[in-house]
């Protein structure tokens, strides 16, 4: 295979995914940037991607993707193999956060937020792992956060989404590596992005009379996250790092933050790794551990 991957970005509009787009592909890897609406709503964004790419002669195609639509995921996969012959990465990176006091999140509130931050995946994975499958390799990164396993109040149905994609994607790597196809997971602290301005807010604020001071709480932790930020570029260069390891020497987890006080993480990560080891152990399932480092890294 050659060391010029072929890449899948999901939600590649704009954020993590456009910086993502840009990244890899100025170091030669072919990119499909998708997204939703590409001649509506996305338009000024796909002129700009566009736009780009011819002026520093880039290898970015853009495909529409909407990951709540699984019709819309299977014929953007089937595009994008057809026109470059195989897929090597897949980077599970659409997604958006729920804020608030956690009562006033609805239920329809909840169950959009899942369908894309966990069954978005769930449908690119389906679509993809055939593919994977025919060539014995391939890899499956998904773009998580520190808030996949720690969180903060008025944050619980963002880090329940992302608890739930870590832990589909821990049991795909299990599943998967000793078949060649790889998961990795990168947890990005707070950086300054898109994401900002695409926040939902819990949308029952009656429920918000009877909680006094604790009322204050997510304008609180919004503004200290806010002051925190990082620049996102450090993740889109992770990214890169982590497409360009060598097969076999990839990481499940990679934390990636400046911000202090996510070191915790690492220490979660890694005693995790080693619960699950011995878990799996226990069961007789040792052997499928052998093939997935699950030691974090910090990037």
């Amino acid at each position: 295979m050659s060391n010029k991957q072929v890449v899948l970005i999901t939600g590649a509009s704009t954020g993590f995914g456009r910086l993502f787009t840009e990244t890899l592909s100025r170091k030669g890897h072919t990119v499909f940037a998708t997204m939703r609406d590409p001649n509506g709503k996305n338009a000024k964004n796909v002129a700009e991607i566009k736009a780009l790419a011819q002026k520093e002669n880039l290898p970015i195609h853009i495909l529409e993707l909407d990951v709540t639509d699984e019709a819309s995921v299977n014929r953007a996969v089937d595009a994008a193999v057809k026109q470059a012959g195989r897929l090597d990465v897949v980077i599970n990176n659409a997604g958006y956060p729920v804020v608030g006091l956690e009562e006033t999140v609805t239920p329809d509130q909840a169950a959009a937020l899942m369908n894309t931050n966990y069954l978005g995946p769930v449908r690119v994975n389906r679509a993809v792992i055939p593919h994977f499958h025919r060539q014995h390799s391939g890899l499956l990164m998904y773009i998580s956060s520190g808030a996949g396993r720690i969180t903060f109040p008025s944050f619980g149905h963002y880090s329940a989404s992302k608890f739930a994609l870590e832990a589909l994607a821990e049991a795909y790597s299990y599943e998967l590596a000793g078949q060649g196809i790889e998961s990795v997971i990168v947890q990005p602290g707070a950086y300054q992005t898109a994401i900002f301005g695409n926040i939902v807010v819990g949308s029952d604020t009656s429920r918000t009379s009877t909680y006094g001071e604790a009322a204050t709480i997510p304008d609180k932790i919004n503004a200290g996250l806010a002051a925190s930020a990082g620049n996102p570029q450090e993740v889109a260069d992770a990214v890169l790092k982590i497409v360009e390891t060598p097969v076999g020497e990839r990481k499940l987890r990679y934390r990636v933050s400046t911000a202090a006080g996510l070191e915790g993480v690492d220490q979660i990560n890694d005693l995790c790794a080693k619960i699950q080891a011995g878990l799996l152990d226990g069961y007789g399932l040792s052997s499928v551990t052998k093939f997935v480092k699950g030691k974090s890294a910090s990037a």
